[in-house]
């Protein structure tokens, strides 16, 4: 949802930072993969501020990649495949940390990573099918930013626990 509506300004500026960097986007893919497993370790540890910290440096990683590979005409089937599968390994990571540190339930967590993974499924699915799907309430960058808001709020107020699972709870429902 907010993918589409801001796609076209953000291309245009992360169009010129990707330029400017030649690396394999494949590697900035992983590098972004790897610092979301940091975020999820952060989270574990009971650091909400370290853990946004990591999810926002990940998906960083996550735009610039793309725009690397279509700045430098590197884009391929195998990229689109492997950022899409980090993707969700990166979602996952961070929802175990939350669960690891106590935040949410693992009943949450299951959830919360399904519906994640549900929302990507579905619109895949229907791509192969030829359908156009592009609604939704809460795609990835979505989730994000309610997981780095919820964070941010729960370190403020000192009743993180609460909080966190909130947020988990309006992020999954969302998601569905």
């Amino acid at each position: 949802m907010l993918n589409d509506k801001l796609r076209p300004q953000a291309n245009k500026i992360t169009g010129k930072i990707g330029a400017k960097i030649n690396i394999n986007p494949d590697v900035v893919t992983i590098i972004g993969l790897l610092i979301s497993f940091f975020s999820g370790v952060m989270f574990a540890s009971g650091d909400l501020i370290f853990g946004v910290i990591f999810i926002l440096l990940s998906g960083i990683c996550d735009v610039i990649d793309g725009a690397i590979a279509r700045s430098h005409n590197r884009q391929s089937k195998f990229g689109g495949f492997l950022d899409s599968v980090c993707d969700r390994f990166a979602d996952a990571a961070i929802i175990v940390g939350l669960v690891i540190g106590g935040y949410i339930g693992p009943i949450l967590g299951v959830l919360a990573v399904h519906s994640a993974m549900t929302v990507s499924y579905v619109r895949s699915r229907a791509e192969n099918e030829g359908i156009k799907c592009s609604v939704g309430i809460a795609e990835r960058a979505e989730r994000l930013i309610i997981i780095v808001v919820g964070a941010l709020i729960a370190a403020a107020c000192g009743n993180s626990h609460n909080i966190m699972f909130m947020t988990i709870v309006i992020l999954t429902i969302l998601s569905y």
